[in-house]
């Protein structure tokens, strides 16, 4: 885990792709194939956001709006039925 956060702590795309290279080569001397080829081909897709400005990257990497949106809806119920009590 703490590898592929390293991948998207880097200042820019390119050290981001240079970062995951890293990773891959040593995911495989750990002798985790199958991980390596999973970060090998899906690593340039997660790096996407990248391409917007850095003060975007924040909002766009991450998906925690969405996720409070549904703790909201979630918690909406159970807030209706204990305050019509």
């Amino acid at each position: 885990m703490a590898m592929l956060k390293a991948i998207h702590a880097q200042e820019d795309r390119e050290a981001a792709e240079k970062k995951a290279t890293d990773v891959v080569a040593k995911l495989k001397g750990m002798r985790l194939a199958k991980a390596a080829r999973c970060v090998e081909e899906e690593a340039s897709e997660t790096l996407s956001y990248m391409a917007y400005p850095r003060e975007h990257w924040i909002r766009i990497r991450t998906n925690n709006p969405l996720e409070r949106i549904m703790r909201e809806i979630r918690r909406w119920p159970r807030c209706v039925s204990d305050c019509g009590s």
